[in-house]
């Protein structure tokens, strides 16, 4: 199956020549407020080398990757967002935790 064909969960075929199929995946949420979040500040080793990855931001995508970018650069070391999670390269949790604890954000972790 392609890639294109598999969020398309049982619709095979249909008679209505204006049918539209609707995903669901379209709409993005609306990026809480700080205080509403609760994030999860995880250290993790992935490929053999420490970093630490924040779970559950619940937003927009370019609301993701601002916050990624001043994570990124407070710390002074690379990442990335991948499916809705922040990166961040290094052992490096308690800097991370208080930057987002300044910000608003509750943390667990």
């Amino acid at each position: 199956m392609s890639n294109k064909n598999k969020q398309k969960s049982g619709v095979v075929y249909s008679t209505n020549p204006d049918y539209q199929y609707n995903d669901g995946f379209d709409q993005e949420q609306e990026t809480l407020p700080p205080a509403q979040q609760k994030l999860y500040v995880r250290r993790e080793v992935r490929n053999g080398k420490p970093c630490v990855v924040i779970k559950e931001f619940i937003g927009k995508a370019d609301d993701l990757k601002a916050l990624e970018k001043a994570l990124k650069s407070h710390c002074g070391v690379g990442g990335s967002s991948k499916d809705g999670d922040i990166i961040i390269q290094g052992d490096l949790h308690a800097k991370v935790k208080s930057f987002l604890e300044g910000k608003g954000y509750k943390t667990k972790g």
